[in-house]
């Protein structure tokens, strides 16, 4: 049976009801496209029921971070940021107090990267709430400062703790040296090169660019983000950059580990995820990627693109 059978089985069985869309691609060509209809949103703003096409943007969720991790790798390329090892907090002298704090002196930048700040931080809570401390980031006057000043809990390095305020810093470090908004260093940097023209990047009220889960891409421009990580980087993102982004780094569970900002996944997979089941997934051993978009947002059991990933896993490589 066809990976293209497959999946159609499992959408006609309604098994994927909240599927937008997907696209798989194989040595750079797209061999299989689906798109469903169903409710979507821009973040928390409702846009109606949308009826998707090859053409429509959709939030990526988190996937934004694995993005965010490739820009700053074209950023050092260009010596417009520092190595992960540098200091952290040095790289906000806005906030002479934070910079001047003998017990945030050892977090890097690497401590974000990975997502081992062992600051106290919490987005197990649903991102409806400023409980969620994403969502009390985007609500605080400054959000640098609001992750930065966070009470440190645990030593840095040691365990992984998902926290979308590690790419805001990232994010911001970026934009400071390259003298320009997030979202046009990518413009420039990595979707212009790849043919991506169109694409959003939701800022929040204070018209920064939620470098988190803010990105919004058509789902064949993110199976062209996944064919050029699969690739190697083509000299756009640096392959050494992409070879320490993607090396395992920190046990997760489930013999899933994490990298700078992307998942390695059991049997090689590379992944990326975001809220709702967004997902890109670049599998090196079927020379193939994976990118999906769907509905499911804040339901964390198992998703409409975990139904239709595991049909494509178990067709004939």
């Amino acid at each position: 049976m066809t990976m293209a059978d497959r999946v159609d089985g499992v959408l006609r069985a309604g098994e994927a009801p909240n599927l937008h869309g997907l696209v798989v691609s194989r040595q750079g060509q797209v061999v299989l496209e689906r798109y469903g209809e169903g409710a979507d949103y821009r973040l928390g703003d409702s846009l109606g029921r949308i009826r998707f096409d090859a053409g429509t943007l959709h939030d990526i969720r988190s996937i934004s971070k694995s993005v965010v991790a490739l820009l700053y790798g074209i950023a050092l390329k260009d010596g417009l940021v520092p190595e992960p090892g540098e200091g952290l907090v040095r790289q906000f002298p806005e906030y002479p107090d934070l910079v001047a704090d003998p017990a945030r002196a050892h977090l890097t930048i690497e401590h974000a990267l990975t997502m081992t700040l062992g600051l106290e931080w919490d987005e197990s809570v649903p991102y409806t709430s400023v409980a969620n401390s994403e969502l009390a980031m985007e609500a605080a006057p400054d959000r640098y400062r609001y992750v930065l000043e966070r009470p440190i809990v645990e030593e840095a390095g040691k365990r992984w703790s998902y926290c979308g305020g590690a790419t805001a810093l990232i994010g911001g470090i970026i934009a400071k040296g390259a003298g320009e908004p997030l979202a046009e260093f990518a413009r420039a940097a990595l979707f212009e090169p790849l043919g991506i023209g169109a694409f959003e990047w939701t800022a929040g009220d204070d018209g920064v660019a939620m470098a988190a889960a803010g990105l919004r891409l058509r789902p064949r421009d993110l199976a062209a983000i996944g064919t050029l990580v699969l690739d190697g980087g083509r000299d756009i993102v640096p392959g050494a950059w992409l070879d320490e982004v993607l090396r395992p780094r920190v046990p997760i569970a489930d013999d899933r580990w994490y990298g700078y900002q992307w998942y390695i996944e059991p049997q090689g997979v590379l992944g990326a995820h975001g809220n709702g089941g967004q997902l890109l997934a670049v599998i090196p051993s079927r020379d193939m990627v994976v990118a999906m978009t769907a509905g499911d947002y804040d339901d964390f059991t198992r998703s409409s693109t975990a139904a239709v990933f595991d049909a494509l896993i178990a067709a004939p490589a």
